[in-house]
């Protein structure tokens, strides 16, 4: 199975100036955590990183120190988090049929879950990790005025990995950027070609860090597992 892993963002919720990925969570970079779990994921052939080439130095770094067997990849990723996947799916080989992707963030995530979703991407077109979102949800207007609730029962809040058919992925891409399509997931961009895409449970650890308290709830995490 084909990894991409999108690292290109600064994080700016996080308060920095610099790739949020090389913040550390216990003594380690989170990118570094990220790959630990695809390094053991059985079904895991091939990386590829997709991120800024100001950050390769630093990644190369940690990969070295981790000793990684599998096969690294350097992709240059665009201005989101759309274009910088267009651009890692351009740099796939041309063997490749499936790919995961996995946001970079998303640290926490085991090796258990990139290799159940690597298995059932094998079975259908399109996928996403996901959990049964627990609280209750309300719709509310731009006054701050609630317009309704949704059945929770048919709500699930999104994860990567994400996993796709190659070719699918490629075309739905293609046809974001004809049609000037703005998403913040690959699987939206399924849902506005009429493709399904189905659920994987996902973990309920699998969180993506985005601000420091979730480096404190990543540290809790790593240490309990540890």
């Amino acid at each position: 199975m084909y990894l991409l892993i999108p690292s290109a963002g600064i994080g700016k919720r996080m308060g920095g100036t610099r790739n949020k990925l090389l913040l550390e969570v216990r003594s380690q970079a989170i990118i570094a955590w990220t790959l630990k779990a695809a390094a053991a994921a059985s079904t895991i052939k091939w990386i590829g990183i997709i991120s800024q080439p100001c950050d390769w130095p630093e990644f190369k770094d940690i990969i070295a120190d981790l000793n990684l067997t599998k096969p690294v990849e350097f992709i240059a990723g665009g201005d989101t988090r759309q274009e910088s996947v267009y651009n890692g799916l351009q740099a796939l080989p041309a063997t490749a049929e499936h790919v995961l992707i996995h946001d970079g963030a998303r640290c926490l995530a085991t090796p258990d879950l990139l290799d159940s979703c690597a298995e059932a991407i094998r079975q259908c077109s399109g996928l996403i990790a996901a959990v049964p979102v627990k609280d209750t949800i309300k719709v509310v207007d731009d006054h701050g005025i609630i317009q309704s609730t949704p059945d929770r029962r048919q709500l699930w809040a999104a994860q990567t990995p994400q996993g796709f058919n190659v070719k699918l992925l490629k075309e739905c891409h293609a046809q974001g950027v004809r049609q000037g399509w703005e998403v913040t997931d690959d699987a939206a961009l399924f849902e506005k070609c009429g493709i399904e895409v189905q659920i994987v449970p996902g973990e309920e650890t699998n969180l993506k860090i985005t601000t420091p308290q979730d480096l404190a709830i990543a540290e809790f995490i790593l240490s309990n597992r540890e």
